[in-house]
């Protein structure tokens, strides 16, 4: 757990999704499958607040986020979120949106390398959230439908504008925002959408697998490239280099620097502590 804690503690309980930690694991797992997994107004909420904790505790160091039955997540409920949207003032619609972004802001700016296993579809803000992760492992049953225009909305939704083009290009990500058109495991694998695709059954010991390499791995090392990863995504060159450049001089100075050369003179695997 980070020194640097407010008086306010974790929260203990999620209502509106399971979450559970285990061996520096935690897992979110979306719920209502009877219902694709659709997004409510709280889940929403307890999405961005979770993914704001996390970073403060010292029992996480891999996020897997997957969802259950025949759906990852088909997006926003069209009745819960939808529908009542439809009676909101514009000052409401606003601090709702932002809310969504909110939640991908978190996703990306969490230090933690976040998977997404996608476990069947993935729509509208589903989508999104899949995007947003660091690496998405799907099913084969999973499929991807940025499908925002089909519902007489804009297709760049809470970031997608941004994120899509960067993971798979211009091209095809103006066509998939601009079409809505589902987009098949298969295919996203082929135009860099996905990391790996793996029958249905092994997708939960695939999931777990990498988030065990994950955990078990250099956590610091993982947290500082995410982080320039996501920081250089609109920066210069120089300014890259730069900060490339101070990082790996804070690294060298790191416990875990030091335990790989250590390790390396006695012939052993390194004992990562993170720090």
């Amino acid at each position: 757990m980070t020194r640097f804690r407010a008086s306010a503690g974790f929260t203990e309980r999620w209502q509106h999704f399971d979450f559970s930690v285990d061996e520096g694991v935690a897992t979110i797992t979306l719920a209502r499958p009877e219902k694709l997994g659709a997004l409510t107004f709280d889940v929403y909420a307890d999405l961005r607040d979770l993914l704001t904790e996390l970073p403060h505790r010292s029992d996480a160091r891999v996020v897997v986020i997957t969802g259950t039955g025949r759906g990852f997540c088909s997006g926003g409920d069209v009745v819960e979120i939808i529908g009542a949207l439809q009676s909101m003032g514009s000052r409401d619609l606003l601090e709702f949106t932002r809310m969504t972004g909110s939640v991908v802001r978190a996703l990306r700016e969490c230090p933690l390398p976040v998977i997404a296993a996608v476990n069947g579809i993935a729509a509208g803000a589903g989508a999104v959230i899949a995007l947003a992760a660091d690496i998405r492992l799907l099913a084969r049953s999973a499929r991807f439908a940025f499908l925002f225009t089909k519902a007489g909305l804009a297709g760049a939704d809470m970031g997608s504008a941004y994120l899509l083009p960067r993971v798979i290009g211009f091209g095809r990500a103006s066509e998939l925002l601009l079409l809505g058109d589902t987009v098949e495991a298969g295919r996203a694998l082929e135009i860099g959408l996905a990391t790996a695709v793996v029958d249905d059954e092994a997708l939960p010991e695939t999931a777990l697998t990498m988030a065990r390499r994950l955990s078990d791995g250099p956590a610091l090392a993982y947290s500082a490239t995410k982080v320039l990863l996501t920081r250089e995504l609109d920066m210069g060159l120089p300014g890259s280099l730069e900060l490339d450049a101070m990082t790996q001089a804070l690294l060298m100075g790191s416990h875990d620097h030091a335990e790989f050369q250590r390790a390396w003179t006695e012939g052993r695997a390194p004992r990562w502590e993170g720090r």
